[in-house]
């Protein structure tokens, strides 16, 4: 028998941190993040990571877990995932992955093995900071037959086709991806809202996160030593925030540059999410 999981998926502020807990609450269930940031130790307000008062005593497995001065990856999140299945199974409660990083839920969900090529730092410094579309053109005279099977929301997603490039730069092409049938038996639950309201919850939850101490927050990461490259890398907040307290932007294109780039982040995780539907 495969293993019953719910897994709640959709874009950033929707508000799948207060469903899962809900959810939890209401089926004896223990919640798995599946947020690639909130698995840091220190990364709290910038990446919206629930607090103990918001679980409402519902367990939660995956935050916390990593330094931010090292780089977690998909096989790291899917081996701890699996085992914290195991151990929320065996004590007779509901595994519930909850989260908005759909490459990591991809794999576990879906059992997915990767190649393990490093990170080749200066080819992402290269290249990271290019459009999706360059990306993809990029990774075609690479591997054309990988980069024409891509779908419009694997085309779109600039994390995936940097990995994509450096995997086919260190192998010569991206090999085909070892995935098994699925262990699990999934309730899908695609949380979503009208694109208005959830553009309205995001420009007003990265001002509430600004006023609650985000900018302190990255500026005491840095003075504990994380670098200012480590918080580029990081993205999103720790990235635009880490050039304001550079000086290299103002607060106001600060903010601005947020809005834009999360409202984005979020339009790639809604494309992303769209093949999983409410079962």
């Amino acid at each position: 028998m495969k293993t019953k999981i719910v897994v709640i998926v959709g874009p950033t502020a929707v508000g799948k941190s207060d469903f899962a807990v809900k959810y939890a609450t209401d089926n004896n269930g223990e919640v798995i993040s599946a947020d690639s940031r909130q698995v840091y130790i220190g990364l709290d307000i910038g990446t919206g990571k629930i607090t103990e008062d918001e679980m409402r005593g519902v367990p939660h497995h995956l935050l916390d877990v990593a330094s931010p001065q090292e780089k977690f990856n998909v096989e790291k999140f899917k081996n701890l995932a699996q085992q914290a299945i195991t151990d929320i199974v065996s004590r007779g409660k509901l595994p519930i992955i909850c989260g908005g990083t759909g490459f990591y839920i991809d794999a576990l969900v879906n059992n997915i093995s990767y190649p393990h090529v490093p990170h080749n730092e200066r080819l992402r410094n290269e290249i990271e900071n290019k459009s999706a579309s360059d990306l993809w053109n990029i990774l075609s005279s690479l591997d054309p037959e990988y980069a024409h099977g891509l779908n419009n929301s694997e085309r779109n997603n600039g994390h995936r086709l940097v990995r994509s490039i450096e995997i086919a730069k260190a192998l010569g092409k991206v090999p085909k991806i070892d995935k098994s049938d699925s262990p699990y038996d999934i309730k899908w639950i695609n949380l979503n809202l009208p694109t208005a309201e959830l553009r309205e919850r995001i420009n007003k939850r990265l001002i509430k996160r600004i006023e609650n101490g985000m900018i302190e927050e990255v500026e005491n990461l840095h003075k504990a030593g994380l670098s200012w490259q480590r918080m580029d890398e990081l993205g999103l907040e720790y990235r635009y925030i880490a050039q304001y307290l550079q000086n290299l932007i103002s607060k106001e294109e600060m903010i601005t540059k947020l809005q834009f780039e999360i409202w984005h982040y979020a339009r790639r995780q809604i494309l992303w999410f769209k093949r999983y539907n409410n079962n």
